[in-house]
């Protein structure tokens, strides 16, 4: 087996096919099944589909678990690897997003994308751009040989940033784009798919090690949640393509054009992360992690904010559903060129 995908679990390696799978299936129920999307549309709270914000918290939970927040007391160890993460995440990403998303759906896809539509295939791509990787990101590190520990620590900052710093720049970037957006609405969206499950997340890992110890929940406990995400996810895209069939099947085109941006996005934050690092002397298994960090997406919060804010059916969905359809594979080239330019980097002392 290839370093590319040692280390995936079998949904994970496969994420591209089974989003697809989902994706069909949603859509052949809207069309000989609508009374299923009709009968679960009716349990909303808030304007929140409950049934969709279950299969989220079912995906968010278990990765919450795995940050372990003890690690901050290193942070002023070795800080320039997590400054160059929180610069890039924060500070670049969501930006050079937005201008990605829109030269190519203003302008170079204007023949296909009417205006409209383009300022909501671009507020999907700002919301996706504006949520850096927290879960799959354990596993591109693993991939590269990543610093475990220093991960963790990159990661578990990360999460900390999106609590005041992601409803900010959403708000900002879709003002400049010509969307509003209730900040409250925003704000609650943060609250139900980042606080509540890092709140729970955090107290379930404590409450575990201190009656088991730190080995039963990284070698027992937490395994037991190795496929929750991937099938929470998976019946999420079941439910919300139930919605979008309409959308999908009047713009099949649509699906790759909207990739084309966000796969250029991927790449160049890679690069821009992972040249900074080897110009500021980073090891291999710092820098990697960072350039990967930073070209993945949180895209479980990124779908829960554009339900919540824009509801199931919106084309502002369909982008943050194409961003998972093209993530595994895109960040799958991303480890083979890590991997494949270690000497580019100062090696590791001791």
């Amino acid at each position: 087996m290839s370093q590319a995908t040692e280390g995936i679990s079998f949904f994970e390696k496969n994420l591209t096919l089974w989003v697809a799978l989902c994706m069909a299936g949603g859509v052949l129920i809207s069309l000989f099944l609508p009374a299923i999307p009709g009968f679960l549309a009716r349990f909303e709270y808030a304007s929140v589909s409950i049934p969709i914000a279950f299969l989220i918290w079912l995906m968010i939970y278990p990765m919450m678990m795995k940050v372990d927040f003890t690690r901050l007391r290193n942070v002023r160890k070795e800080p320039t690897g997590l400054y160059l993460t929180w610069v890039v995440n924060w500070l670049i990403k969501p930006f050079t997003m937005f201008g990605l998303a829109y030269l190519f759906f203003y302008y170079i896809f204007s023949p296909f994308i009417a205006p409209d539509l383009a300022r909501e295939y671009l507020a999907g791509a700002v919301i996706l751009g504006a949520a850096p990787c927290t879960a799959m990101v354990f596993v591109w590190s693993h991939l590269t040989r990543g610093n475990p520990a220093y991960t963790v620590v990159q990661v578990a900052t990360n999460d900390l940033i999106i609590l005041v710093a992601f409803v900010p720049i959403v708000v900002l970037l879709l003002g400049i784009g010509g969307v509003s957006i209730p900040w409250d609405t925003l704000f609650l969206s943060v609250v139900l798919f980042v606080v509540i499950p890092l709140a729970g997340g955090i107290a379930t890992r404590n409450y575990v090690i201190k009656r088991h110890g730190q080995s039963y929940f990284e070698n027992t406990f937490i395994t037991k949640f190795n496929n929750v995400t991937i099938i929470g996810l998976l019946l999420t895209l079941v439910l919300i393509f139930s919605f979008q069939g309409d959308v999908i099947l009047s713009n099949p085109l649509h699906i790759a054009l909207i990739a084309i941006p966000l796969i250029l996005q991927t790449f160049l934050i890679f690069f821009i992360a992972y040249l900074v690092g080897r110009r500021l002397r980073l090891c291999h298994d710092v820098a990697a992690p960072a350039g990967l960090i930073g070209a993945s997406n949180f895209f479980e919060l990124a779908v829960a904010v554009a339900i919540t804010l824009f509801g199931v059916g919106s084309p502002v969905v369909l982008v943050t559903i194409v961003g998972v359809l093209v993530e595994v594979p895109v960040m799958l080239a991303l480890v083979k060129i890590a991997n494949r330019t270690q000497h580019w980097f100062p090696k590791k002392q001791g």
